[in-house]
């Protein structure tokens, strides 16, 4: 199935188009917002199998946003593919990824206009972002994917300069700007998709194909990420973690290459959907 956060409702989609709206067709069981319906996981999954298909409600992109709109946590992971590991200039991690926070001021819905920070290099990074369903704790990798309530699209925008300032690495300041998550397009539960272990992703920038890769080449797959954080933090239902980007970012290019104001950039992940942004530049006092 798919759910979408319409406007703050929680919302089962019929289509891209179409969708009931889950605190009216429960009888207010479940909703309206869509960070509730992850507190009873389980029960939403078994109202939403017999959910009635009657009165249901237009959804337009322009309503839509984030997927789980108030996480606990929002872990992202570098250096997840090889080749992405060597353009930034690092080896190849082996026993832990790199693991840093995007802080919740930064997420915003799939359609978004983002404000480029002054003097900065504005990175793309075309992310698979998991959605927790369960609470967590020290799980075995085989249990894994139990615990996600589905996927979805992420880009991990990152502003380099603030990225690298300060004596050491300031990661989390420099990818969470406002905008610098956006995520959606809907929440894609794992019976939906052609293979959850293999899945096409890639970005483009005014239509240039910059990032182009599969899930299948993730160093720490899904299961293994969420296996080796759940060691040292507690996942609760609705946390995102990103889960690191393919090969082709502008950092990683000779000659470098940044975000400019007017750029739109527009990813994707096969079987999920795609998210679009345009960059502008900060006009004071509007």
């Amino acid at each position: 199935m798919k759910i979408a956060n319409v406007a703050g409702r929680a919302t089962l989609l019929v289509s891209d188009f179409e969708g009931i709206d889950v605190a009216s067709a429960s009888e207010g069981k479940f909703g309206p917002g869509l960070g509730s319906v992850y507190d009873d996981w389980d029960g939403f999954l078994a109202w939403a199998e017999s959910a009635p298909a009657r009165d249901t409600v237009p959804v337009s992109r322009e309503r839509l946003e984030s997927p789980s709109p108030h996480p606990g946590q929002i872990i992202a992971v570098g250096l997840n593919y090889a080749e992405h590991a060597a353009e930034s200039g690092f080896a190849v991690p082996d026993r832990l990824p790199p693991t840093f926070t995007k802080f919740a001021s930064a997420l915003s819905g799939p359609d978004s206009e983002v404000v480029l920070p002054e003097g900065g290099n504005t990175d793309w990074e075309v992310e698979l972002v998991v959605v927790i369903g369960r609470t967590a704790r020290r799980l075995a990798e085989a249990d894994a994917w139990q615990y996600v309530a589905g996927l979805t699209v992420g880009q991990d925008i990152s502003e380099r300069i603030t990225q690298s300032a300060g004596p050491s690495p300031q990661f989390s300041l420099g990818k969470s700007f406002a905008g610098f998550a956006p995520v959606g397009p809907w929440l894609v539960t794992l019976d939906e998709l052609p293979d959850r272990d293999d899945l096409a992703l890639g970005c483009t920038i005014n239509g240039e194909v910059v990032q182009d890769g599969r899930t299948r080449d993730l160093i720490f797959g899904v299961p293994a990420l969420i296996a080796k954080l759940s060691h040292i933090v507690t996942l609760n239902p609705g946390d995102l973690i990103f889960t690191g980007t393919p090969a082709g970012v502008g950092l990683g290019r000779s000659p470098q290459r940044f975000l400019k104001p007017g750029d739109r950039l527009d990813s994707w992940i096969e079987g999920i959907g795609s998210l679009h942004q345009i960059f502008v530049v900060d006009e004071p006092g509007v």
